[in-house]
């Protein structure tokens, strides 16, 4: 008996320097370009590729056995995934969790996000840390048919994420309320009803389970806008300023958001940022940021608080850092990776204004670092005793 031919790829991931990779594609048919990163983490895909953070990038995923747990709207940290696209070593096989309500592949249909499966995906890390985050095209087509010369031509012509702001795709388009506190067995997502604190969230790509811990916290939150004005955040009268996480060149973003956060530091309040946040808060000190070679991005990262020797391991999504050796004095460094030595948190002298790289709400990855949100209420409610 013969044997049968092989099947053809479906899906195929062009890199800019002419490596292909073939493989089975999933989800939505067509094609994307996007900056590829790979992320450690060993559960939360769905919350990975939903986090807005990774806005123009394609996420590879080194544990294998991704959608396993299917997927359900409980763990959405905004409406759709953000993400470009996903690589994956394996098919993803059926969903077998109490609470999926749908299966990967639809779920990535349903929202027009192209996924490759079928791919070495060590190999493709190995790429990604020796060579730093690439520009790609991933295609899929049913049919198997691909242009690979035009695929590695997009891939190069991308600009990339260097100047890139994108802030402004994913942040609200207006302000609202938010009173939804962190899920706990066995009633889901409570609500806020006896908050001690008003804080106002500058929502530059915010997850959901970040406003979940400021509200557990004791925080009434109010999300505005990533171009919103120092005016318009006093005018709320907060007793505290959250800036949150988010996607793209942090000094595009700046260009607007270090202005109003510099005004909003005169009026002497507390403020806590992460991720992005943490990055904008140490423009408007006098910090830069850096492109890093492949970023940070799972939840396995280990890292040192200064002041009390801890060792915290953290969920990280970051493609840029805070140069530490351009803080200026008064700004001290609170955090240091250490994978790498990276800065990973600063704090004003003397003053509750603080932030951190990691993503402390653990929305993939360990709880560790819940202890910022208490901080952060803590110096709302020391202020307000004073």
């Amino acid at each position: 008996m013969a044997a049968s031919a092989p099947s053809k790829p479906t899906a195929c991931l062009a890199l800019a320097d002419g490596t292909v990779f073939y493989g089975t594609g999933f989800g939505a048919t067509g094609e994307t370009v996007a900056e590829l990163c790979f992320n450690t983490a060993m559960t939360g895909y769905q919350e990975i590729m939903t986090d807005p953070s990774y806005a123009g990038q394609i996420v590879t995923f080194t544990f294998p056995h991704i959608g396993n747990t299917g997927v359900t709207p409980e763990d959405d940290e905004t409406a759709d995934p953000v993400a470009a696209g996903m690589v994956v070593k394996w098919d993803p096989t059926l969903a077998s969790n109490w609470r999926a309500t749908e299966e990967l592949k639809g779920w990535l249909t349903r929202t027009g996000r192209i996924a490759i499966g079928g791919v070495d995906t060590r190999r493709l890390t190995r790429a990604i840390r020796q060579q730093g985050a690439p520009h790609v095209a991933l295609a899929h087509d049913p049919e198997g048919n691909f242009d690979i010369e035009a695929l590695v031509a997009k891939a190069r012509e991308w600009s990339g994420l260097v100047g890139l702001d994108l802030a402004k795709d994913v942040t609200c388009a207006q302000s609202y309320r938010w009173d939804e506190m962190r899920w706990a067995w066995p009633d889901g997502y409570a609500r806020q009803e006896n908050p001690q604190h008003k804080v106002v969230a500058v929502d530059y790509g915010a997850k959901r389970n970040i406003l979940r811990c400021l509200a557990s916290a004791g925080c009434d939150v109010t999300v505005l806008p990533a171009t919103a004005t120092a005016e318009e955040v006093l005018a709320h009268n907060p007793d505290g300023v959250f800036l949150s996480n988010g996607p793209g060149d942090p000094a595009a973003t700046g260009e607007y958001a270090v202005p109003m956060i510099q005004e909003v530091l005169k009026a002497d309040l507390p403020v806590f940022g992460i991720c992005l946040g943490h990055q904008m808060l140490a423009l408007a000190l006098g910090g830069k940021t850096v492109k890093m070679n492949h970023g940070h991005h799972g939840a396995n990262h280990p890292v040192k608080e200064h002041s009390t020797g801890k060792v915290e391991i953290t969920s990280m999504n970051h493609g840029f850092a805070v140069d530490a050796q351009t803080l200026p004095e008064g700004v001290e460094e609170t955090h240091v990776s250490l994978f790498d030595g990276s800065n990973c948190g600063i704090r004003m002298s003397g003053r509750p204004v603080y932030s951190v790289q990691h993503h402390p709400e653990a929305s993939p990855g360990p709880q560790d670092s819940f202890y910022l949100f208490e901080r952060f209420a803590e110096a709302m409610a020391e202020r307000k005793s004073a």
